[in-house]
């Protein structure tokens, strides 16, 4: 698992429009809130990504961009951001690595059954590719608030 004051690994996916979106397209000018999430329109999800989208002006003007990723394509990211009007690029990982050089793609038990699964976490990676914060096993519910006090610090 990746901890703070590490360089960030690179990304590069495509977001719901099928444009690719870097890690380097930021690098000098904004922080990065990068959050993972296990699936398009599930209830957890769907709290984490409205709330992102409600502060999404504040990120903004904290010089910081928010963006979310999970294994769904591109088509179903444009799905989930119509049915709510979301504000956040979501990057379609459909090969996993980003969730694998992130360390969020883990083994998850519910109800006694165990698979592998993407572990809700955030990354706040700062304009020069640190990682400012690490965090695994988030709780969706207030959690965009708690990373928007986070950047506004940095």
């Amino acid at each position: 698992m990746l901890q703070t004051q590490q360089i960030a690994p690179e990304f590069s996916a495509p977001n719901q429009n099928d444009q690719t979106v870097s890690s380097a397209d930021f690098s000098g000018q904004k922080n990065i809130v990068l959050y993972f999430y296990p699936k398009d329109d599930t209830p957890g999800c769907t709290i984490e990504a409205n709330e992102f989208t409600q502060l999404a002006s504040e990120f903004a003007a904290a010089d910081s961009v928010v963006i979310g990723v999970s294994k769904d394509s591109c088509e179903s990211h444009q799905a989930f951001i119509d049915k709510f009007g979301l504000e956040v690029d979501l990057l379609a990982d459909t090969d996993g690595k980003i969730c694998e050089d992130y360390g969020v793609w883990q083994l998850k038990e519910k109800n006694g059954v165990s698979k592998m699964g993407i572990v809700r976490s955030t990354f706040i990676i700062n304009k020069q590719g640190i990682l400012e914060e690490a965090i695994y096993g988030v709780s969706p519910e207030g959690h965009a608030q708690a990373m928007l006090d986070r950047v506004k610090s940095l």
